[in-house]
C-alpha cells in the first residue's frame, strides 16, 4: 500500500506542477481559454478578470502539486486537489460532448491536447486523487512544518514572478505558430493531403425565455419573429486529420481590402508592429519615433497593424506619423495570438514573410540594435 500511495503521490505532484509551469510560460493563453468557455456560456462580463483568474490557478496548480509530494496538510490540499479536479473534468467533459470547444488548453500550446484527449486524462486523475483523497490521514510529511511552509512559499513566489516576466515580456519558450524563423506564409498552408474539419454552422435563438439551439438544416417548423437572435458557432462534426497552424490572418487596408499576401510576398526586409488597441500606445510615441526613424534609414518598411483601426489612424495623423508607416486591420483574436504581451506592442522583425525575431515593446532596447544591424538599403 505505501508503494501505491507513493506512487499516486508522485504522479499526481508532478503533474500537477508540469501542468502548471507549461500554463505560466503562457498565461495570457489560459486567460484566453478562459474567454472561450465563458463565450460558449455567454457570461462576458468575467472576459476582464480571466487574466487574475488564470495567474490564481496557475499558482495553485504548482503549489498544490508541491504540497502533494511533500505531503503537508494532506486534509486540506485533498479537499482541494478533489474540487479542483471535479471542476477540470467538468470543463474537460463538457469540450467533448458539446463539441463547442476543440481544446481544453490544458497544457497550454506547448503540449496540444483534443477535448477527447484532455477529458481522459482528467478521469485518469480523478481516479487518482479519490485514491489519495481516501488514504490521506496514512500520508506523512516529508520534511517538518517550517520547512514545508517555506518550500511552499518559495513555489508561490516564483511562480508569479515566471507569471510577471512573460507578461511582461514574451513566452520564455514560444509554443506559437508564429515562433522565430517560421514562414508566416508556409504556416498558413494546411500540411499536403489533408482532410478539413467538418463543421456544421449552429445558431442559438431565445423564445419565451428559453435558448433555442438548431443548425441550418433544422429550422423549428414554427419559426417566425417571435425568434430572437443570440449567436451563431461552428459546431464540430467530424474531426480532420491536419489544419493549417495560423488559419486567422488577414491584414486588411482601411478600405477592407485583403492585403495579406502583398504584404508578406514583399521581398527583403519589413517591421510588423502589433498594437491590439489603444491602451499603451499613447506611451509608444517616443520609442516607435525612434525606429520609425531607424527603419527609414534602412529602407525597411514599418506597418502597424491593430484591431482598432479607426482610433489608431486617428492618433497617427495626430502625431504626424501616418506617411511613414502603413496602418493595416487585423483581427483581434488573431492579433492575441501573433501578440502575446499583455496589452503592449509587440515588434516583429521578416525577411520576405520569415519571422527572423520578434520583441515586447518592453524589450524595445534589443529592437533598435537589431535593425540597425541590417544592411543599409536593407530593401531593394
Amino acid at each position: 500500500m505505501k508503494l501505491l500511495i507513493a506512487i499516486a503521490r508522485t504522479l499526481v505532484g508532478v503533474l500537477f506542477i508540469f501542468s502548471g509551469l507549461v500554463k505560466a510560460n503562457d498565461p495570457l493563453g489560459l486567460s484566453y481559454k478562459m474567454q472561450e468557455f465563458f463565450e460558449v456560456w455567454n457570461i462576458h462580463r468575467l472576459d476582464h478578470f480571466t487574466l487574475g483568474f488564470s495567474i490564481v490557478m496557475i499558482v495553485f496548480e504548482i503549489v498544490a502539486g508541491v504540497a502533494i509530494l511533500l505531503g503537508w496538510r494532506m486534509r486540506l490540499f485533498s479537499w482541494l486537489l478533489l474540487l479542483l479536479i471535479i471542476f477540470f473534468t467538468f470543463l474537460t467533459g463538457y469540450a467533448y460532448l458539446s463539441g463547442k470547444v476543440r481544446e481544453c488548453g490544458c497544457f497550454g500550446d506547448c503540449i496540444p491536447l483534443t477535448a477527447g484527449q484532455s477529458f481522459t486524462k482528467d478521469l485518469v486523475l480523478l481516479l487518482l486523487i479519490l485514491f489519495l483523497f481516501a488514504v490521506r490521514d496514512r500520508i506523512k510529511p516529508v520534511l517538518a512544518p517550517v520547512g514545508s511552509a517555506a518550500v511552499l512559499i518559495l513555489a508561490t513566489i516564483l511562480s508569479v514572478a515566471f507569471q510577471w516576466h512573460v507578461l511582461v515580456h514574451l513566452p520564455v519558450v514560444d509554443c506559437l505558430p508564429y515562433r522565430a524563423h517560421n514562414n508566416i506564409l508556409d504556416k498558413m498552408k494546411p500540411p499536403p493531403g489533408a482532410i478539413p474539419d467538418s463543421t456544421v454552422i449552429t445558431m442559438i435563438y431565445e423564445k419565451g425565455g428559453k435558448q433555442i439551439e438548431f443548425d441550418a438544416s433544422n429550422f423549428p417548423a414554427d419559426f417566425n419573429d417571435s425568434y430572437h437572435f443570440v449567436k451563431r458557432y461552428d459546431k464540430l462534426v467530424r474531426k480532420g486529420n491536419a489544419e493549417a497552424a495560423i488559419k486567422d490572418f488577414v491584414l486588411l487596408t482601411g478600405a477592407g481590402t485583403d492585403t495579406t499576401q502583398a504584404v508578406l510576398e514583399a521581398k527583403g526586409y519589413k517591421l510588423l508592429v502589433f498594437m491590439k488597441d489603444m491602451d499603451y500606445v499613447p506611451r509608444s510615441r517616443e520609442g516607435l519615433g525612434v525606429l520609425l526613424a531607424m527603419a527609414r534609414s534602412k529602407g525597411v518598411p514599418v506597418y502597424l497593424v491593430t484591431g482598432d483601426y479607426d482610433e489608431l489612424s486617428g492618433w497617427t495623423r495626430g502625431i504626424g506619423i501616418d506617411s511613414a508607416v502603413t496602418l493595416l486591420k487585423c483581427d483581434a483574436t488573431a492579433i492575441k495570438t501573433a501578440a502575446r504581451s499583455q496589452d503592449k506592442p509587440t515588434i516583429y522583425l521578416l525577411k520576405n514573410a520569415t519571422i527572423l525575431n520578434k520583441w515586447s515593446y518592453a524589450d524595445y532596447g534589443a529592437t533598435l540594435p537589431a535593425v540597425a544591424e541590417l544592411p543599409n538599403s536593407a530593401n531593394p
